[in-house]
């Protein structure tokens, strides 16, 4: 009998949960609304174990909206930290499903295991080093470097990166509950629709929304190519379902480097190094069974 590998993509509004091979081949799915982290995480224990009445699970992978702690020799390995979603703070994710499915359990940020999934399957296939953003009820980032995904201290958090804000232009203050005017704060889908009154998904793609989405995101992506490298660029998330961003996008990133990345790559074929997610919106429940895969073939580390 064929072993799966469990994936789930722990969102703040939903668990998507998948067991399978990859993204050809899924055996089961489903979906299961975020409510308290009792009633979440059973949810998911109980859809794994229907899954292994039929077929074993060789391990499971976990990519979670954080912050979280994704070191696995930390006491608080496997827990969402200092989130602000009401009830989810110090949360340990890993510790109940693995010891009610008893099989190795892989964790990481959600959008490092998208940019994963990305690497294995979709838009970043062949590439040891580029990035993956979301961008949508909240901004996120996950870098591969030397065809590793980078933590460092913790974790990359370029949705909190400071972006320069002409408050003549655009006076709104940011809806980030941490620093207010942060990427995050001024170009996700909740500061979309505070700002213009709306939901992002009903504006119009001539609204004036769109030019200064892509103001906002160009002077990150700017950011990262020069202090990153990246060889390409993915990027996820509803917002980014807009496709006209993307034209306006790469021309504003030309425009701020102003020539000074010498590379054809973004000279000359632009269009194929920022560029939408080729595993569309599920790369960060392949990236989870990714993150399986890895785990299934990794020895556990113990805590220090």
């Amino acid at each position: 009998m064929t072993e799966l590998y469990g994936g789930i993509e722990a969102g703040g509004t939903k668990w998507v949960c998948a067991a399978g091979l990859g993204p050809n081949e899924i055996h089961a799915q489903a979906r299961i609304p975020t409510t308290t982290p009792g009633e979440t995480i059973k949810a998911a224990i109980d859809f794994f174990r229907q899954v292994q009445q039929s077929s074993p699970l060789a391990a499971l992978g976990i990519g979670s909206f954080g912050p979280v702690d994704p070191q696995p020799r930390s006491e608080t390995y496997g827990h969402i930290t200092s989130t602000p979603k009401p009830g989810w703070a110090n949360t340990d994710v890993v510790g109940p499903i693995r010891e009610a499915l008893q099989v190795p359990v892989g964790f990481d940020t959600d959008v490092n295991a998208a940019a994963l999934g990305e690497a294995q399957w979709g838009a970043a296939r062949g590439l040891e080093d580029f990035i993956y953003l979301t961008i949508g009820t909240g901004i996120g980032g996950g870098v591969l470097a030397n065809g590793q995904l980078i933590h460092g201290l913790l974790h990359p958090e370029i949705g909190h990166l400071l972006v320069p804000h002409d408050r003549g232009a655009d006076p709104f203050e940011g809806t980030c509950p941490y620093h207010g005017d942060c990427l995050e704060g001024l170009a996700s889908g909740p500061a979309i629709q505070t700002r213009w009154g709306q939901p992002a998904e009903t504006l119009p793609p001539d609204h004036p929304a769109w030019e200064l989405e892509a103001r906002y995101l160009s002077l990150a992506l700017v950011n990262l190519i020069l202090t990153l490298s990246p060889r390409r660029i993915v990027m996820g998330g509803g917002v980014m379902q807009q496709l006209q961003l993307f034209p306006r996008l790469r021309e504003l990133v030309l425009e701020a480097l102003n020539g000074y990345v010498q590379s054809p790559a973004i000279c000359e074929e632009i269009d194929d190094y920022i560029v939408p997610p080729g595993l569309g919106t599920h790369s960060g429940v392949f990236g989870a069974i990714a993150l399986a895969r890895q785990a299934a073939t990794s020895p556990p580390e113990k805590p220090t």
